[in-house]
């Protein structure tokens, strides 16, 4: 007598607090699904393409004949009435893509329409909650398994007209201009999957490593690096005025050369989709955008024409009135801070946003970026490097394990060397050359002219790096001890008086990506090199006493995670790996 097969039981949820099943459950499997075939199931998510089938109508029986009709109008009665009969609706099956955010495929989905309106369900961008039966596809494609609608439990309707994300496939750049939809396009999912891999894998890499997880303010007083662009943090803009009679413009800050940069980048973005015409309604909505802000732009101008060049850059505020009684900024490096937790808890790290005020266009910068700052306490340059080599190839690791079916969607659309590039960096050995080499080294390449005057005590170029990692020894460099005038304050003073004890991280494809240091114990030292640097003293106290009582040598280095992720996507743009980019001149929620 065969035994009995023990029936398959749906695998639990991500999390026990949701009432569906992610797709990732069914669609991630070996099978495909296959082995879930005939389970009930609740999925929810949204709708990405659609299809309508007809089904073929029934054969009435005869009908009988009609009674003879006395009457030209009873006859005209009846013949209308039989053609609102004709009219009904005829029954068909509409065929649904739902994705719902948690892998690449989308669930092929069934409704009936005695069960839902095919207007109301088929609309890209339509909210559905279903309840149904899996089965084997009806008609023989990619899918392995669908879903027989049996029950709508929840329907979020589209407006088609106004809903930014139609079938095609829109560019990159003009998604930036609706943030809170771009996540439902399947390359922006994948990237925030992967860009969600990298978080865990960082904290995992030090978490292991006996690392404890500091936090360390977003508000400073101090300048942590001497010499950077810094945002402002005060209250007193607004005071003598009521809130309501603050102009948006005013309240933001915004600025007459910020728009403008704003309206170039828009300009382009209308000229792009003038040439590929792919779609009528983001051209419409861009042009009016563009419209809009030129707007604004001449109203700022005769505002301030009218203000006889009163500016708020030009106000002068008494601080000591402020929230905090003293100028306070957002912080762009939190490596000082942490450094006093070093001192005290051994090795930290910090994983949290930084601001910086430049106002250029780049396409691997952010105004506000995420930063994983490390620093380590009786360790120095050496052991920094060590530390940055192994968490670079921990994370390249993680993700080529953990994220292959977005990096195979990567490879497929973005990148088709990515998967080539991650394993490249975990198998090879990262060469080490001083800058003082480095600079020698490019001075020495015959036949290739740079477009940056390549001499000692000048920062390397983007164009200068790349050619040490793709051309001179195509793979990841660490260029260490540069010029002090090129790095921070609180950087450790070399012997030979001229250079310090710092490295960069440069990888193949990407440029600088960590960039670390041993700091400055000595307290003469340190003072000595503030008064050089015209730093304000007072500021310092705090950083000063970590010299003073009971110094230790402390080394660490920061990386920004959004060019981390850009280089494990092959993207060229660190705006379009962030759900919500800050940069220059943008803001949009």
């Amino acid at each position: 007598m065969a035994s009995e097969q023990a029936p398959v039981e749906m695998p639990a949820t991500f999390s026990k607090y949701t009432k569906r099943v992610m797709l990732k459950i069914i669609l991630g499997r070996d099978d495909g699904g296959v082995g879930l075939i005939g389970q009930s199931v609740v999925i929810g998510g949204w709708v990405k393409s659609s299809m309508e089938i007809r089904k073929q109508p029934v054969t009435p029986p005869p009908a009988a004949p009609a009674p003879q009709v006395f009457g030209a109008g009873e006859y005209r009665v009846r013949e209308k009435l039989d053609a609102v009969i004709r009219k009904a609706p005829q029954p068909s099956i509409s065929i649904l893509q739902v994705s719902d955010g948690s892998c690449v495929p989308s669930l092929q989905v069934l409704v009936n329409s005695a069960l839902a309106n095919p207007c109301q369900v088929m609309p890209t961008g339509t909210c559905v909650l279903i309840e149904g039966i899996l089965q084997q596809p009806s008609v023989q494609g990619k899918h392995y398994v669908e879903l027989q609608a049996e029950k709508i439990l929840h329907l979020g309707l589209v407006d088609e007209s106004k809903y930014p994300l139609s079938k095609k496939r829109l560019p990159l750049e003009s998604l930036r201009d609706c943030s809170h939809f771009r996540p439902r396009t399947t390359t922006v999912a994948s990237v925030m999957r992967i860009h969600n891999s990298l978080t865990w894998a960082t904290h995992a890499f030090f978490q292991d490593h006996g690392f404890l997880h500091v936090q360390v303010p977003i508000i400073t007083s101090t300048d942590s690096e001497g010499f950077s662009e810094k945002f402002l943090v005060t209250t007193l803009l607004s005071k003598g005025k009521k809130d309501d009679q603050i102009s948006p413009t005013e309240n933001a800050g915004v600025s007459v050369e910020a728009i403008r940069a704003s309206i170039k980048e828009k300009t382009k973005k209308v000229e792009e989709l003038s040439r590929t015409n792919s779609n009528k309604e983001a051209l419409l909505a861009a042009q009016q955008d563009l419209m809009k802000t030129n707007e604004l732009v001449s109203q700022l101008e005769a505002r301030q024409k009218a203000k006889s060049g009163v500016t708020i850059e030009t106000r002068k505020f008494d601080f000591s009135k402020d929230f905090f009684t003293r100028q306070t900024y957002l912080t762009v490096s939190g490596r000082l801070h942490l450094e006093s937790q070093a001192c005290a808890l051994g090795n930290v790290y910090s994983f949290g946003p930084r601001f910086k005020a430049e106002k250029l266009e780049s396409k691997k910068s952010l105004a506000e970026t995420w930063m994983v700052d490390v620093e380590m306490a009786f360790s120095e340059l050496e052991d920094a490097m060590d530390c940055a080599n192994d968490f670079l190839k921990f994370v390249c690791k993680r993700i080529l394990e953990g994220c292959v079916e977005d990096l195979q969607f990567v490879l497929k659309r973005i990148d088709k060397s990515v998967m080539e590039r991650l394993q490249f960096t975990i198998s090879s050995s990262f060469e080490r050359i001083s800058y003082a080499k480095a600079i020698e080294i490019l001075r020495q390449v015959a036949g290739k002219k740079f477009q940056s005057k390549i001499e000692l005590g000048v920062s390397l170029t983007e164009e200068h790096e790349s050619y040490l990692v793709d051309e001179i020894y195509k793979k990841p460099v660490i260029v260490y001890n540069h010029p002090k005038e090129l790095k921070p304050f609180y950087v450790r003073l070399n012997d030979d008086g001229k250079t310090v004890a710092t490295f960069d991280v440069i990888l193949p494809k990407m440029g600088a990506l960590i960039r670390g240091s041993q700091s400055e114990e000595r307290f003469n030292v340190l003072s000595s090199r503030m008064k050089e640097l015209g730093l304000q003293k007072q500021q310092y106290e705090w950083y000063l006493d970590l010299c003073r009582h009971g110094s230790a040598k402390t080394s660490g280095f920061s990386l920004m995670l959004e060019p981390l992720v850009l280089y494990a996507t092959g993207l060229n743009d660190v705006k379009d790996v962030v759900p919500f980019a800050r940069s220059f001149g943008r803001a949009n929620n």
